[in-house]
């Protein structure tokens, strides 16, 4: 087994020796860039790590780790158009740099490539990881869809939220560890419960992503600092929130997440009182403990070795515990 730091190098060393280089450039160059634009790379680290986990060599799962990262990439591509963001990583999104025909017909051929890369393991093996990845691809349309919804929706709860970040997020970062674990050939209920488990961390990981967009170190996050509450995308701390506040003061929430201005400090500073008034962070970190505490629970039932099982659980809580 290696550090997590080696197997972050070893996949990005794979992924420089992937660089597409042909026409039409218009297609290819916004796939190498938001490929290059780094990020913390969690998804492949965990198809590599998993694989290693279930006691087969890391290099065997490069290609569908690969295949993971591109997928992810073509979903923030989509996501960014969608939600309008300017910026992606510290540099400008796909659609901003180029235009937004350029970013849709560029996501769209990442999609394909990601089942390229996995055409590539031999027949019955790739039949299992692409019916895990069509499994995936299909839930995370299902929760974006959700996610769109709830934009112009009022009634929206606290657990209908939880379930469309469970298909948008939880059910890639799930998937991300479920085809480790079907390159390593284990058996089909550690499969299973390696799904649960990053499913689990996946949610945690989202929630902490909610958190950080108005708490987090803009600099090092790598996005704009409140973008949420700039384009009124409404997360965790939203709901959680309306569950909490007097009537009047939901009113005053959900008329601030109605309006699209040209300077936001204001709203950001009313936006930040209310959600401290109810207790929001506090809570908000509650549910992030809830669910890696769920994971640690699944991941004692894994038949692996204990010390295996400490790399998992220090990998999630360091992912929780993270401030940027």
């Amino acid at each position: 087994m290696y550090s997590i730091a080696q197997y972050t190098d070893f996949f990005i060393s794979y992924l420089e020796n992937q660089i597409i280089d042909k026409e039409p450039k218009n297609l290819y160059e916004p796939i190498n860039y938001i490929m290059s634009l780094g990020g913390k790379r969690i998804r492949p680290v965990l198809t590599l790590l998993t694989t290693e986990i279930f006691g087969t060599d890391y290099k065997l799962a490069l290609q569908a780790a690969l295949a993971i990262e591109v997928f992810h990439n073509s979903s923030l591509v989509h996501d960014d158009i969608i939600d309008e963001d300017p910026i992606r990583r510290g540099k400008p999104t796909v659609h901003k740099k180029w235009n937004t025909n350029i970013a849709i017909l560029a996501g769209d051929a990442m999609i394909i490539q990601t089942y390229q890369y996995l055409q590539d393991y031999e027949p019955n093996l790739a039949m299992a990881l692409t019916k895990a990845v069509n499994k995936m691809a299909l839930k995370v349309c299902e929760g974006q869809t959700w996610d769109v919804d709830f934009e112009t929706r009022q009634d929206v709860t606290v657990s209908e939220y939880l379930k469309m970040i469970e298909y948008k997020t939880g059910a890639l970062i799930a998937t991300s560890m479920k085809i480790g674990a079907i390159i390593a050939q284990t058996s089909p209920e550690n499969c299973n419960l390696i799904y649960d488990f990053g499913l689990n961390v996946g949610l945690a990981f989202q929630l902490q992503d909610d958190y950080l967009d108005l708490f987090g170190d803009t600099p090092t996050f790598g996005r704009r600092l409140c973008g949420d509450i700039i384009s009124n995308k409404k997360t965790y701390l939203y709901f959680k929130a309306l569950e909490i506040l007097s009537e009047s003061e939901k009113q005053q929430l959900m008329k601030l997440y109605a309006a699209r201005l040209e300077d936001n400090a204001k709203k950001i500073e009313i936006i930040t009182e209310l959600f401290l008034k109810s207790g929001v962070p506090a809570a908000t970190q509650e549910s992030i403990k809830k669910y890696t505490f769920v994971a640690s629970e699944i991941l004692e039932k894994i038949n692996i070795d204990e010390n295996k099982k400490t790399i998992l659980r220090a990998f999630a809580e360091s992912l929780m515990e993270r401030r940027v």
